[in-house]
């Protein structure tokens, strides 16, 4: 059997939940709608993600390294999902979120474009109380369902991301499922000059809604301790990027360069130092320089995790 072209992995929550048990079946049957040129890989041995890969016929490898409070760490999700192939591309996705068969033809006309990218895109928030059925006709079915009722989610966070095997090689060990690392990764693919492409307008995905009760104490991802050991690791909040500082976006099958607007060009103007200079404490400066409302806002926001914590 030849090498898949993609690689596609995640690390589900556990199946306990019957809700998020649901939604998460209903993402990675999505994904098996992609066929043979893409290997599912489902990493980490939460309950249930075993018995789920069996009945779906998915990889599984349980096996993933781990931080004192017992969260599986970015870089061992990343470097599992490394070694069950060698397919040209990976893509790291959330297993909450539904996709469409045709985001496999924009990975295919993405690679022959060039070498070194990423490929994201801001969701589509979509309440889903049901089981989906696979059956003929089901992506304009769904399509039509987040036309009627979907939200657009806003472009601070990213569920997935596609780049070749060449990239992320290396990746500090952040705190699956917490907030920040995400950001990481589009300040990475900018500090390595490495086209950050915005699929949004193009490459459709579903993220079905869900609470946090999986998480500890129930608080919100953004709003747990391990989110500020997220924050120092980057370096600082400077470091945290969105799908807005993107440079690049998917439109007709092609990677074209945005186009510059005022507000690009003042964020542009503020991530010099670190995107052209790769100075990460000139870029702390430019941040509370030209960010200061921002910077202070999430001083305050760390302050106050840091008092829930303890």
């Amino acid at each position: 059997m030849p090498e898949p072209l993609l690689t596609l992995f995640s690390t589900p929550k556990p199946f306990t939940d019957p809700h998020i048990a649901m939604i998460q079946k209903n993402a990675i049957q999505s994904w098996k709608q992609l066929g043979e040129e893409v290997e599912i890989v489902l990493v980490g041995e939460e309950m249930g993600v075993k018995e789920i890969a069996r009945e779906l016929n998915v990889r599984f490898i349980p096996e993933v390294r781990r931080n004192e409070q017992g969260t599986p760490l970015v870089s061992s999700i990343f470097e599992q999902a490394r070694l069950v192939n060698s397919s040209p591309l990976l893509g790291f996705i959330n297993s909450d979120i539904i996709i469409f068969p045709e985001i496999l033809d924009s990975c295919k006309k993405a690679v022959e474009q060039v070498d070194k990218f990423v490929l994201a895109g801001q969701r589509w928030d979509l309440k889903v109380e049901h089981a989906l059925k696979f059956r003929n006709g089901w992506e304009k079915e769904l399509k039509v369902d987040i036309a009627n009722r979907g939200r657009r989610h806003s472009p601070a966070g990213s569920d997935y991301f596609i780049f070749p095997r060449a990239c992320f090689a290396n990746i500090p060990d952040f705190a699956i499922g917490r907030a920040g690392w995400d950001n990481w990764m589009i300040y990475k693919a900018r500090w390595e000059h490495w086209k950050m492409i915005d699929s949004s307008e193009e490459i459709n995905i579903i993220h079905q809604d869900h609470d946090y009760r999986h998480l500890p104490k129930g608080i919100v991802h953004h709003r747990q301790p391990e989110t500020l050991e997220t924050v120092r690791l980057m370096g600082g909040r400077f470091a945290v990027y969105t799908l807005a500082d993107s440079n690049y976006y998917w439109k007709n099958h092609q990677i074209l360069p945005l186009p510059m607007n005022r507000e690009r060009f003042r964020r542009e103007f503020t991530i010099f130092p670190v995107v052209n200079l790769h100075s990460p404490f000139l870029g702390k400066i430019s941040y509370f320089l030209f960010s200061f409302q921002k910077a202070s806002t999430d001083l305050k926001k760390d302050k106050r995790i840091k008092v829930e914590s303890r």
